[in-house]
């Protein structure tokens, strides 16, 4: 699919109660390049948009169970619709709020990290993941901070509950996916999308960052968000 097919829901008038939340990926920050160029275009169309800092200053203690409650305490109290924007391990976290709360009524994933640990761990190898059971920390390096952190085993044994077969609310869904990208293969999305009517994918030539493809996430982004962007 591409940009021109994505189904238009922009509306001629700004709805002030639409919350948007941007979710940043693993390993990664609310400064991180993705997360200021989306913050930029929203604050250039007078639009709020929240973009936690998903490490909470202890990104050694990182789950995904973590995430999903910090981001929920982040919806408005009045049950107001919630738009979620996720990146890489952000947009599991993206997908998973959305099967859980009503309140989230529409999600954009970037390269969402479908299947993550099955990606992820066998490129640390048998050894290093044994040590990394028996030390309980591992040494990860955190794109955020531009140098290595802790990560708990703890991040491991909580992942496996948050599977994709989990994920059948019908709820209107955005991915953006690299062709080439080189973290979660775009079979992953590939997969999810065949078996789910209601999700768009797109796919763009680029890697997991998505680095040069930032005005074609955009025009996707405001052609499927229920808000006043003009063209």
């Amino acid at each position: 699919m591409d940009l021109k097919s994505i189904t238009d829901y922009r509306l001629p008038f700004p709805i002030p109660y639409l919350h948007y939340i941007y979710l940043h990926g693993f390993a990664s920050s609310s400064n991180s390049a993705k997360a200021r160029d989306i913050g930029d275009r929203f604050a250039q169309i007078h639009t709020p948009l929240k973009i936690p800092d998903l490490n909470l200053g202890d990104f050694s203690h990182l789950t995904i169970t973590r995430q999903l409650k910090q981001v929920a305490a982040e919806f408005p109290p009045n049950a107001a619709p919630v738009t979620l924007i996720g990146s890489s391990l952000g947009g599991l976290t993206a997908a998973h709020l959305a099967q859980q709360y009503s309140q989230v009524q529409r999600i954009v994933l970037l390269a969402p990290a479908f299947g993550f640990l099955s990606h992820w761990l066998p490129k640390l190898g048998d050894e290093k993941l044994q040590r990394w059971q028996q030390e309980k920390y591992l040494e990860v390096y955190h794109y955020g901070e531009k140098r290595s952190l802790p990560l708990s085993y703890e991040f491991v044994t909580d992942a496996p509950q948050y599977q994709e077969k989990h994920l059948q609310r019908p709820i209107p869904t955005l991915i953006l996916h690299g062709k080439d990208d080189e973290v979660i293969p775009i079979q992953a999305s590939r997969d999810f999308a065949r078996e789910r009517p209601w999700v768009e994918l797109v796919e763009l030539d680029s890697d997991h960052a998505l680095g040069n493809v930032t005005s074609e996430i955009w025009q996707a982004i405001r052609l499927y968000l229920p808000t006043a962007i003009k063209l």
